[in-house]
């Protein structure tokens, strides 16, 4: 994702029952921090939350892709995912998902791939268990001064490629 990309990004971050597992919709503000935060990603990590394009148009439908993330104090690498609520239900974050975890494994060289999901948000953790990820866990996080109960997902290379 770059600046021209903005006003995509805006259409699901200024959603608010897209982002009701971040409590609303981002300000404009808000959009542009998550969309720097993504650039700095990319230059400092390599990877990212990248742009989701549909191949027959090229319209960004939402946004994929790897970051660091705490997981109750330890760091690991996390596939996430958001989508335009219009392409909800339809394969888009599954089909993403495990593109981006298979990156992980096959490129970044991570064991384990985790996916850090409200417990509120079935739909996500429908997409980690589709792409082979089990509940690990829970802790608590807090966003926007609102505390927040997250599952711990992960998948291990091995279970990914069948040894276990």
């Amino acid at each position: 994702m770059g600046q021209s990309d903005l006003a995509a990004l805006c259409a699901i971050l200024q959603d608010d029952e897209t982002m009701y597992a971040y409590e609303g919709a981002l300000s404009d503000d808000e959009a542009q921090a998550w969309l720097d935060r993504q650039m700095e990603r990319y230059a400092r990590d390599g990877f990212g939350l990248w742009a989701v394009v549909l191949k027959e148009t090229g319209a960004m439908i939402g946004q994929c892709g790897l970051t660091y993330q705490d997981a109750d104090g330890v760091r690991v690498v996390e596939v996430g995912y958001l989508f335009r609520r219009s392409f909800w239900h339809r394969g888009y974050a599954t089909e993403a998902a495990r593109v981006c975890r298979d990156y992980a494994f096959d490129q970044v060289g991570v064991d384990t791939v985790y996916s850090i999901i409200r417990d509120t948000n079935i739909p996500s953790q429908k997409v980690a268990l589709r792409n082979g990820m089990k509940p690990e866990g829970s802790f608590v996080k807090r966003y926007r001064d609102v505390d927040m109960p997250h599952i711990v997902y992960a998948v291990s290379r091995a279970v990914r490629d069948g040894v276990y």
